[in-house]
């Protein structure tokens, strides 16, 4: 019988999945995406503004962000519960790269919904 110690870790399907669904959210944005850039050509800072003044586009790219930061954050958690051994380092990356994910968030918030 293996005795598992579970230290923090998420054993299952349920990280492997969002990994997957945020992939494709993203794979699919950037799709859309690019589609759009060689339909409209944005030429200056207006035409990057109008692009990005419908709420739905704004929307669009901000659930990308998120679907990007959560892909991160399963990658990075699990690297670091790889390779990190001691459990104080470890915790302090963590910690550290939710910080850093968090003010990305901030960041593309005040970016999109900027006057």
């Amino acid at each position: 019988m293996v005795k598992r110690i579970v230290v923090g870790a998420h054993y299952g399907i349920r990280d492997w999945l969002v990994q997957r669904i945020t992939a494709a959210v993203m794979a699919v944005y950037s799709v859309l995406f690019a589609a759009l850039l060689v339909t409209c050509t944005p030429g200056g800072y207006e035409d990057w503004r109008a692009l990005f003044a419908s709420q739905w586009m704004r929307l669009a790219t901000f659930v990308f962000f998120l679907g990007l930061l959560w892909h991160a954050w399963i990658g990075m958690r699990d690297i670091l519960m790889d390779y990190v051994k001691p459990t104080a380092a470890r915790l302090s990356l963590q910690a550290l790269t939710i910080i850093a994910l968090v003010g990305y968030a901030g960041w593309a918030i005040q970016i999109l919904w900027s006057a």
